[in-house]
């Protein structure tokens, strides 16, 4: 199961990376520019969530060795 939200996120790292890319290119049109930028913001949301899971389950493993070693 770790392995599929490391995947999730770092695939969509990997597509960020390549938006952006696009994005600075001359040339894009305005819809495709729109369509790549909901696209972003979506697979941001996505980063975000699996990174304050991550945030949440270091907390967690952190209070978790303190009682250990009280």
């Amino acid at each position: 199961m770790a392995k599929k939200k490391e995947n999730v996120f770092e695939d969509s790292m990997n597509r960020l990376q390549q938006i952006s890319e696009f994005l600075e290119r001359e040339g894009v049109e305005l819809e495709e520019s729109i369509k790549l930028y909901e696209e972003g913001i979506e697979l941001v949301k996505i980063c975000n969530k699996t990174l304050k899971d991550a945030e949440l389950k270091v907390t967690e493993l952190k209070k978790q060795l303190e009682q250990i070693i009280k």
